[in-house]
C-alpha cells in the first residue's frame, strides 16, 4: 500500500490520489488507521438518563460495526463492549433497565461498569476469573446532551474538542434538546471523504448554494485551522439573524450567522442562533455514505431563519455535487488536483490529516 503525501505548503500541494476514494484496500485500512483512534458521536444522553439504563448501539454501522453498550451506573455513564467474554454473544439487544448485565447464552454476569461478577459451571477452571473476563471499557465524553467515545485511547478529548469548546464557551450547550422529528438521514452515492471535503471549503457556496449565499457575506467567510478540527466562520449580512455575542467571545462585534466546526474525521457541528445541526458522515462503502443530520434546538423562535434555514435544500445541492465528483474521480485522466490557497485551507488540512493517519 503506497503512502499518501500532501505538501504542507498549500500553494505547492496536490490533492490526495484518487485511489483513496476508489480502492477497497485504502477504504478498509481507514477503518483501523483513521476511525478506530477517532472520537465518534454515540447518542443523546437522554437514552441513559435513569440509573440502571442500558443502551446498546453499533458504532459506525456498515463500516466499523462494533457492538457497544452505554450504561448509567448509579449516575456514572459507562461505555463498554456489548460482547460476552465467554463465547462472544451479544449481551443486550434493546434499550432497557438493568441491575446487572446477564448473558442470555450461558448466564455469565457483569456489573454495570463491565466488571465480571459470576459464571455458572466454572469452578474447575484455572486462573479464573482474570481481567480478560471483564468487558472491555471505552472512554465516554459528554458535552451538553451529546455523548462521544473512541475505540482507542490515542487522542485526548482536549486535543479534539478543546478549541471548539473554548471558542463558544459562552454558548448554553446544556439547553440543546434533540428533536428527532427534525432530524434526518441522507444516503449519498459518494465516498465519505468527498462529502467532508465539500463541507470543508466555502469556495463552492456562490456556485452551488444560491439561498445560502444570500444569507452569508462570502467576502468575509474565513477558515481557521486547529490540530484535529477547524472552523469556518459564517458572517451574516445586514438584517440577518445572527448571534448576540458577549464581550467574552473572541468574535464579539462580528455579525456571526453560523459557526461551522469540523472535527476529524467525519463530524460537523453547525451552530446557529436557533441551535445545532450535528452532521455525522458514516462510510457505507467505497462510493457511498450515510449522512445523519441531528437537530438540537435551543431557540425555536429562530428556526427557519438566517444561515440555518433550508438545510434540506443545501444538503441536496451538496449531494448532487459530491456524487458527480465520485463519478469523476474514477476517470483514468484524473489523479490529483490543486488547492485554492485562499479558499481551500480546510480541505488541504483534511488531506494532510488523512495522509498522516494512513501513514501510521
Amino acid at each position: 500500500m503506497e503512502p499518501f503525501f500532501v505538501h504542507p505548503d498549500i500553494a505547492r500541494a496536490h490533492t490526495l490520489s484518487t485511489a483513496f476514494y476508489t480502492d477497497a484496500v485504502y477504504h478498509n485500512a481507514a477503518k483501523e488507521r483513521i476511525f478506530a483512534p477517532s472520537w465518534q458521536y454515540v447518542a443523546d444522553a437522554g437514552v441513559v438518563q435513569d440509573s440502571g439504563a442500558a443502551y446498546p448501539f453499533t458504532l459506525l454501522e456498515g463500516h466499523m460495526d462494533e457492538p457497544l453498550l452505554l450504561t448509567n451506573d448509579s449516575g456514572t455513564l459507562r461505555c463498554m463492549s456489548n460482547v460476552c467474554t465467554h463465547r462472544g454473544n451479544i449481551l443486550v439487544n434493546k434499550p432497557c433497565k438493568l441491575r446487572n448485565i446477564r448473558c442470555g447464552y450461558h448466564g455469565r454476569q457483569f456489573a454495570l461498569d463491565g466488571k465480571f461478577l459470576s459464571m455458572p459451571e466454572f469452578r474447575e477452571v484455572e486462573d479464573f476469573p482474570s481481567p480478560a473476563d471483564d468487558l472491555h471499557t471505552l472512554p465516554v465524553f459528554r458535552w451538553g446532551p451529546m455523548m462521544f467515545t473512541s475505540l482507542l485511547r490515542e487522542l485526548a478529548v482536549e486535543q479534539v474538542f478543546g478549541e471548539m469548546m473554548e471558542r463558544i464557551h459562552w454558548y448554553p450547550i446544556d439547553r440543546l434538546v434533540l428533536r428527532q422529528e427534525l432530524s434526518k438521514d441522507y444516503k449519498v452515492a459518494a465516498n465519505w471523504a468527498l462529502y467532508c471535503e465539500n463541507y470543508l471549503e466555502g469556495f463552492h457556496i456562490p456556485f452551488v448554494h444560491e439561498g445560502l449565499n444570500k444569507a452569508l457575506d462570502f467576502g468575509e467567510y474565513t477558515t481557521e485551522l486547529f490540530r484535529y478540527s477547524n472552523l469556518q466562520l459564517g458572517i451574516g449580512k445586514d438584517g440577518d439573524v445572527c448571534f448576540d455575542l458577549p464581550e467574552t467571545s473572541a468574535d464579539h462585534g462580528k455579525k456571526v450567522a453560523a459557526y461551522y466546526f469540523w472535527v476529524f474525521p467525519n463530524m460537523m457541528f453547525n451552530f446557529y442562533p436557533w441551535g445545532l445541526s450535528l452532521n455525522i458522515v458514516r462510510p457505507a462503502g467505497i462510493s457511498e455514505c450515510t449522512v445523519s443530520f441531528l437537530t438540537y434546538v435551543m431557540d425555536e423562535s429562530k428556526l427557519g431563519a438566517g444561515a440555518g434555514s433550508g438545510l434540506d435544500e443545501v444538503e441536496l445541492e451538496d449531494e448532487e455535487v459530491v456524487q458527480q465528483v465520485q463519478r469523476g474521480v474514477r476517470s483514468r485522466f484524473y489523479r490529483h488536483g490543486r488547492y485554492s490557497a485562499t479558499r481551500e485551507q480546510g480541505t488541504h488540512h483534511f488531506h494532510r490529516l488523512i495522509a498522516e493517519f494512513m501513514g501510521k
